[in-house]
């Protein structure tokens, strides 16, 4: 089966429109095999080196297909013609001109924007910045401002310069960029960590060497881990998606993970069983707007380690029917149990969008996993299996349109 983009590369001259990330990726969730239409993105490329918009699309495809290295050089060329990425709006004459600020890197390095305002008036600006292509003085005409970047090594200084021009901006800005630079693992623990109504373990950044001196038991988990001891969560810093995250009961099993993983620094933090009575995890992704929980999805699974796509809710209906009753009841439920922990997240956050992996306690807290404001959010999954899902995630998608109409407008009985 071979992709059939809504924007073909033409063999002429003229400057090919951005597809952008949602088509392509909503092909690959699909199951449509992306290699052929890349090469035929390379074919054009290479007869319009010039075609910025070109090598954009081809680095996303090759990104999908997993050529992460060639994906981020291609880019990079892009990057060198142009900063600037324009999709218009689905409606025609836009509602919204929307400036969404990211940044260079792969698909887990920003918030995946695209799929929110995915068929809506909002026209979208994608300003792309590193530290090759700093933020411009001007930036283009916009109503509003999002930001988009993602927190990381790579994107603390950028959040930084973002901080600092955006004290001169006029039209409203979502996402303030030093609240972005505030969830690391460790950061955003120490500052949810003792909230009411939350649990969220201790996240402590280390050194391989540390670790190195835990798995040869010339250190306790506990000088580390002020809150706990084996089993123990180790994630390599800046993974994503499960890569290098493992469990490890005893300092043994620490040796040999080291022996796989490469990394120079860690995240560690001790292991909650979050098993619910019948044996079975369960994860929540909300995503906060304006302060009010949204439900993405629900996963259940008898492994710790939850993914949506790897929980089996495709192969299970009994699953997919809990989850949809979880998502039907989830404002007079889940949302109003944990209501004071949601505030308390929003307050201390500061964010106007962000995102919380997160489960339950056995004794009815939020047990939160992670925040972020780049978890994706999408209405990708097979209508014909989940039907319940499209409701959910439209009620995502409008109050991500309500909360720029209110923004603008806020900012427009102010000037």
């Amino acid at each position: 089966m071979t992709a059939t983009p809504t924007n073909d590369p033409a063999d002429d001259n003229r400057p090919q429109a951005l597809i952008g990330l949602a088509p392509l990726m909503r092909q690959a969730f699909a199951g449509v095999d992306l290699r052929p239409f890349g090469t035929r993105l390379v074919q054009r490329a290479l007869q319009y080196p010039r075609d910025a918009n070109t090598l954009m699309d081809l680095s996303t495809v090759l990104q999908l297909v997993g050529n992460r290295d060639l994906a981020l050089a291609t880019q990079a060329q892009a990057l060198q013609l142009q900063q600037l990425y324009r999709l218009p709006a689905a409606s025609g004459a836009p509602g919204i001109r929307l400036l969404a600020i990211v940044s260079a890197g792969d698909l887990m390095a920003n918030t995946p924007i695209e799929f929110l305002i995915e068929g809506s008036d909002v026209a979208l600006d994608l300003l792309y910045i590193d530290a090759k292509f700093p933020l411009p003085a001007t930036l283009p005409e916009h109503d509003i401002v999002f930001i988009a970047l993602g927190e990381s090594d790579e994107n603390r200084p950028l959040l930084t310069q973002i901080a600092q021009q955006a004290k001169s901006w006029t039209r409203p800005l979502l996402n303030r960029p030093e609240c972005i630079a505030n969830l690391t693992r460790n950061g955003a623990c120490a500052l949810l960590g003792s909230a009411p109504g939350i649990s969220m373990p201790i996240s402590v950044r280390v050194a391989r060497a540390t670790l190195t001196q835990l798995a040869q038991r010339e250190l306790n988990a506990t000088a580390i881990l002020a809150d706990g001891d084996f089993p123990i969560i180790v994630r390599p810093v800046g993974s994503h998606g499960g890569h290098g995250l493992d469990k490890i009961d005893q300092p043994d099993s620490l040796e040999k993970y080291l022996e796989s993983e490469d990394a120079a620094e860690f995240y560690i933090s001790r292991f909650v069983d979050y098993r619910s009575d019948d044996g079975q995890f369960r994860k929540y992704r909300i995503m906060l707007i304006e302060g009010k929980p949204f439900i993405c999805h629900m996963a259940i699974s008898q492994n710790w380690m939850i993914h949506y796509l790897n929980a089996g809710m495709l192969e299970s209906a009994e699953k997919r029917a809990e989850e949809a009753r979880f998502m039907a009841d989830f404002e007079t439920g889940f949302a109003l149990r944990h209501a004071a922990a949601f505030r308390a997240v929003t307050e201390i956050l500061q964010l106007d969008y962000v995102g919380l992996d997160c489960a339950e306690t056995r004794d009815g807290k939020l047990l939160i996993f992670e925040a972020d404001s780049d978890m994706i959010v999408h209405a990708m999954d097979p209508v014909d299996m989940f039907p319940y899902k499209q409701a959910t995630m439209r009620k995502i998608f409008d109050a991500f349109h309500a909360m720029l109409e209110s923004a603008i407008k806020r900012n427009r009985k102010y000037q």
